[in-house]
């Protein structure tokens, strides 16, 4: 075998480096058609989502030009070895070390500071101050749902203790003795949200740890147990979206889903204005 090998002539070798960089210029093709014609993520339906899918799209064309640049210098080192003498030796350690580092760096450097620069719209959209026009809903993840409550006419939420909880006339614990809690709406497993206006999500868990996820918003926020997390949006369509579970968070996580219905703003004012209050 090792003779056969040895006896390569030239013309061979080059041959095969032209076979391997026809391989991976076609890889190159393949791949990039397919993200021309393939839609294989869920539709955008939020301002910062655009966004979210810029850096998406920035990961994977950097990460293929290296992966496919890559390989095609060891393909090209491989065949060009053949024709080396082996008695020329290796390259030095130090020498290794620092192209080790420099491939590193440079992927770092590149990679890092376009999704910085691409993405910091985006942070700056779903964790900055928010507008003052903001409709803000309190979500409560619990063992294997989703709780939705709106504050009511006064705007604000009423307080909720765990004592006062009852998974069939109170699920929230909410108290009854508080009047800013009189007029709240709790809501299980349905979320009314209008469209074309900033919403400010409240995350609490009841148990263990969740994590709120609407895919077609590009939303993923952790439900910790013990803290208040938020995530603000802007939905730029009408329809219905799932809410999902992206934490494992115990036997029944494969059905804690919830529906997210965005309506116009009439809509939304109609639905909202029929629902009972917690009083």
């Amino acid at each position: 075998m090792s003779d056969r090998q040895d006896s390569a002539t030239p013309r061979q070798n080059a041959g095969m480096a032209r076979t391997l960089g026809w391989l991976f210029a076609s890889a190159g093709v393949f791949v990039a058609l397919g993200f021309l014609f393939r839609t294989w993520r869920p539709e955008v339906a939020t301002v910062h989502g655009e966004i979210v899918d810029r850096v998406i799209d920035y990961l994977l064309v950097i990460v293929g030009i290296f992966i496919i640049a890559g390989h095609l210098v060891l393909g090209l080192w491989i065949v060009g070895s053949r024709n080396r003498d082996a008695s020329t030796g290796n390259a030095s350690r130090r020498a290794e070390v620092r192209v080790a580092i420099a491939v590193v760096l440079v992927m770092a450097i590149v990679s890092e500071s376009g999704v910085i620069v691409l993405a910091l719209p985006a942070w700056e959209q779903m964790y900055g101050d928010p507008p003052d026009d903001a409709f803000v809903v309190e979500v409560v993840g619990k063992q294997f749902g989703w709780i939705v409550r709106y504050p009511g006419e006064d705007g604000e939420f009423g307080a909720h203790y765990p004592e006062f909880v009852d998974d069939m006339d109170n699920p929230l614990g909410l108290d009854d003795e508080d009047e800013a809690a009189e007029d709240d709406i709790v809501i299980d497993g349905l979320m009314h949200l209008p469209v074309d206006r900033p919403i400010v999500v409240r995350l609490r868990s009841h148990d263990v740890l969740h994590s709120f996820t609407v895919v077609h918003m590009r939303v993923k926020q952790d439900v910790v147990p013990g803290l208040i997390t938020s995530v603000q949006f802007e939905v730029t369509r009408t329809g219905d979206y799932e809410i999902a579970c992206a934490e494992l968070c115990g036997l029944g996580h494969y059905k804690m889903r919830g529906v997210l219905k965005v309506q116009s703003a009439a809509d939304f004012a109609s639905w909202i204005a029929e629902q009972e209050t917690f009083q």
